[in-house]
Order: C-alpha cells, then sequence, then structure tokens
C-alpha cells in the first residue's frame, strides 16, 4: 500500500509540475501574442503613414511638375520677346544712322542753295 501512496504522491507531483510548466508556457504564449497583436498594429499605422507619405509626394511631385511647365514657357516667352527687344533695338539703330545721313544730307543741300 505504501507503494502506491508513494506513486500516487509522485504521479501527483509530476503532474503539478506539467500544470505549472504548460501555465508558464500559456503565460509566454499570452505575452508573445500581445507583442505580435502589437506589432499587427504598428505596422497598420505605419502602413498608413507610408500611405499619406506618397500621396503627399505625389502631389508635390505633381506640382513641381506643373510649375517647371509653367517656368519653362515663361523663359520661352522671355527668350522671344528679348529676341524682339533685340530686333527692335537694331532697327532703332538703323532708324539713327539713316536719319543722320538724312539729316546731314539735308544741311549739304540747305548749304548749297544757300550759296
Amino acid at each position: 500500500m505504501d507503494a502506491i501512496r508513494k506513486k500516487m504522491q509522485s504521479l501527483k507531483g509530476e503532474t503539478d509540475s506539467l500544470y505549472a510548466t504548460i501555465a508558464g508556457f500559456e503565460n509566454v504564449t499570452k505575452e508573445a501574442t500581445a507583442r505580435a497583436d502589437q506589432a499587427d498594429c504598428d505596422i497598420r499605422d505605419y502602413g498608413k503613414k507610408v500611405q499619406g507619405l506618397e500621396i503627399g509626394f505625389d502631389e508635390t511631385n505633381d506640382k513641381l511638375t506643373k510649375a517647371t511647365e509653367s517656368l519653362e514657357e515663361a523663359d520661352k516667352q522671355f527668350k522671344e520677346v528679348e529676341g524682339d527687344v533685340a530686333a527692335l533695338t537694331r532697327r532703332i539703330m538703323l532708324m539713327e544712322e539713316e536719319d543722320k545721313k538724312s539729316a546731314d544730307t539735308l544741311c549739304g543741300t540747305i548749304t548749297k542753295l544757300a550759296l
């Protein structure tokens, strides 16, 4: 009988030990699950932030493209106007030279007529 009691006590001790080990593993599992859930939430939050940043980048890139096109168009118009101004400046210089020659010719003609 003592052998049976000892065996029963031994089995009870082993069972309690195994239940304690199981409880420890369950606690570790709960902690790991909680960390995994938090990591999933963090990943989802970072995904949303990244998506927001990508949208902002796309909008800014579109604005930059439009501004670049506008700048190129303004630069093109500036070059056209600058060319027109240069042509008009040359024309004015030619007209001034022509005016000077005409004035000299007029003075010469008036002088001849006066004599």
